[in-house]
Parts: C-alpha cells; structure tokens; sequence
C-alpha cells in the first residue's frame, strides 16, 4: 500500500529526501544543542548506538541534524540519535539545519521525522499519536492525514497504549513484535496477556501461532472476555458467582439484564465427563 503524501511544506522543511547543501547546514558546537523536550523516541538501543557512533567515526555524520534556535542555545527538532552517537564518537560539533519551528509544530514534525526514517518503535508511535492528540487537540482523521497513514493504522497503534507496562516495555526492546502485541491485545486480562506473552518469547511463537493459540485458548473457554457488566452487576452477584465456582468447581457467571430483573447462569464445562458431573450435582436434592 502506498503511503500518502505528507502535508505541503513538511517534506521541504525536514529535508527527508535529500541531504541538506553546504550553504543550508552549519557546524554546531554539541555542548550548546539540548534534546527535544516533545521527542517521540525514549528507548535508545545502546548496541546500536555503539555501531553508528562507529559509523560516524569512519564516515562522518552524513545527514545534518534538524535545530531550532532557542534564545542562545540550540533544540533538536528531529536528530537525537544522530546527536547522542557523535557524542559517543567524540566529535565536538556536528552538522544541522537550523529551521524556525514554533512549540505547537515541535512534537508534529519530530514525529513525521522520525516516521519517515522508520526509527520509532511502535510504543513509541503510538504514545507520540496519543500527545500530538491530548496536546494538540487533533483527531484520529485529521492526524492520520498528517502523517501520512490510514485512520485504522493510527487507531490500532494507540490501542497498544492498553497493553500493561511491562509488555510495552517488551515491544520497545523488540522482545515481541508490533504483530504479537496486537494478538495479545485480544485477551482482556492483564495476567492472561503477561502469561500469553512469557509464553510467545519463551516458545519463540510466530504472530501466526500466537493467533491460533489464543483463537484455540477462547473457544475452549479457558481465556473467557468478560461479559459488560450491566448496571444491575454488584458485589452481591460476584460473591454468589464465587459460591458457585466453588460449589461446582468450574467458571460460573450471573448475566442480569439491567433493563429488567431477567438474566441467566451460565456454567462452563470442558467435555462429556465433566457434563455428567454438573448435571449429577445440579440434580441432587436439595439439603432440608
């Protein structure tokens, strides 16, 4: 599928395309540059920092960092990495573009740099879509049209915001993979969704199996979505779900209707033995 194109103006100002000419780009002296405080990057990989400080080593720092002016000191607009190896690298002044980037288009052009290079991990995509929509007030379409993507593509990557820490954290190591999470995603435990994911890296399981897998785990009841909780679902209805479970030693759940006093009891059972045994339990008489 073919990307959009960017907004007018975007892809001239960053320069994506074309490195920058001679006349356009400056020496800048490293101790007066300070980070992007709206910088849609935060894990930086420190193996592959190593290789491109080497890089700039044997090579010199091929695409100019991206500045702004901010009173007498420096900003990356979009280059933190490239910054962060040549310190590595120990060079004393790197070359950069220096643009006139206001604060309301700071995170937005970050972003879209960042995107263009393929350098965001998807957690880092998404928390960055997410910003540019709580701080910016842009919408999903609006935003989408931005950056150049479908409005799906946007909303399926801030859906990955729901995972739990921890599995984020596994995605912006490339422990698992953008596909896998989105798999995960299908389960509404937090516990299943650790669980599911321990058992992806430890198995090496492909997107392909985890789907299966979670597919085969639902339909045999054994990871269960919630019900919606109508407003008639308290914590009488849970305690007596608990009694039950423990009665007949299998999930129980108390579906009431909250536009009526209706509703049903839902018992699981796995195979034909363990439908003989509820049916013999549910059938003895009741206790005088």
């Amino acid at each position: 599928m073919t990307r959009k194109a960017l907004g007018r103006g975007l892809s001239a100002l960053l320069s994506a395309e074309q490195p920058a000419t001679a006349e356009e780009s400056s020496l800048v002296d490293i101790a007066l540059i300070d980070p992007n405080p709206m910088q849609p990057r935060v894990y930086f990989d420190e193996a592959k920092l190593q290789e491109l400080a080497q890089s700039i080593t044997a090579n010199g720092v091929v695409q100019p960092l991206l500045l702004r002016m901010q009173g007498s000191r420096y900003e990356v607009i979009a280059g933190e990495r490239r910054l962060r190896a040549s310190f590595l690298a120990g060079l004393t002044r790197v070359p950069a573009v220096i643009r006139d980037v206001s604060d309301d288009n700071l995170l937005e052009l970050a972003l879209i740099e960042n995107i263009q290079r393929e350098e965001l991990n998807a957690i880092e995509e998404a928390l960055a879509y997410k910003k540019l929509i709580d701080t910016v007030g842009m919408t999903q379409e609006v935003l989408a049209t931005r950056v150049g993507r479908d409005r799906s593509y946007i909303t399926n990557y801030l859906r990955l915001l729901r995972l739990p820490e921890e599995l984020q954290t596994m995605v912006q190591e490339g422990k698992l993979s953008t596909g896998h999470a989105r798999t995960i995603l299908g389960l509404d435990s937090a516990d299943q969704q650790k669980q599911l994911a321990q058992r992806v890296i430890r198995q090496r399981l492909s997107v392909r199996e985890t789907e299966r897998l979670v597919k085969k785990l639902v339909e045999r009841g054994e990871i269960v979505k919630p019900a919606k909780k109508s407003l008639n679902y308290d914590t009488n209805i849970q305690a007596a779900e608990n009694k039950l479970r423990r009665r007949f030693g299998t999930k129980v759940r108390i579906v009431q209707h909250a536009e009526s006093l209706r509703g049903k009891i839902e018992i699981e059972f796995f195979d034909n033995q363990e439908l003989n045994r509820l049916y013999d339990a549910l059938m003895q008489p009741a206790h005088p």
